[in-house]
């Protein structure tokens, strides 16, 4: 298995670890109750999927391979919660 899958596979075992624990609270305090209604309710067409953060809610500047917007990324990987992911400098 490619070394990028592995850490790939690494990072979702442990942010479904950290669902688990922390969902509620960052999700429902973060996002309004109207959000939340409407994205769990049945879409009508496939093309209509909004992807949020699932620490913030927040929909633009979100990357579909960690489930997280840009910023929650940038906090995670600046604390060194995300395997693989380390601040770029050149």
């Amino acid at each position: 298995m490619p070394k990028r899958a592995i850490i790939l596979l690494t990072f979702h075992l442990l942010l479904a670890s950290i669902r688990q624990q922390a969902f509620s609270s960052f999700y429902l305090i973060m996002a309004k109750k109207s959000v939340i209604a409407r994205s769990q309710k049945k879409i009508k067409f496939a093309s209509r999927v909004v992807r949020r953060c699932y620490r913030c809610g927040r929909k633009h500047g979100y990357m579909r391979d960690f489930d997280l917007c840009r910023i929650c990324f940038r906090e995670y990987a600046n604390a060194g919660k995300i395997p693989g992911i380390k601040k770029s400098s050149w």
